[in-house]
């Protein structure tokens, strides 16, 4: 079960289309929302750790979009627990982009 929330915000729209015509997220703000049961989520989790432990670089992806990312380090985590009330876990994860760039020579 998802239900997408299409909160897409964009500001300098650079996205390409793929030869399978996702489209691509590249250059641009970019925000989804889905409300899935538990156990999809723990599979997304187990995927993104995975990326994150064996690689430097994510591909997420829907029929309709991919999202390239070649992240960098440190890898920001953040845990918020509010028990008052209506009990919310809020775990966060940002990810640095990663540059390419080397530093210039020295003479």
């Amino acid at each position: 079960m998802t239900d997408e929330s299409p909160s897409d915000e964009s500001h300098s729209d650079e996205s390409a289309s793929t030869d399978d015509d996702r489209t691509v997220i590249a250059g641009r703000n970019f925000e989804r929302e889905y409300r899935v049961d538990a156990s999809e989520a723990g599979e997304f989790l187990i995927a993104l750790g995975e990326g994150l432990r064996d690689g430097d670089d994510l591909r997420i992806e829907t029929e309709e979009w991919a999202l390239p990312f070649a992240f960098g380090e440190p890898v920001k985590l953040e845990i918020d627990y509010e028990g008052v009330g209506e009990p919310e876990l809020e775990i966060e994860v940002a990810l640095p982009g990663r540059t390419d760039q080397t530093a210039p020579d020295v003479r």
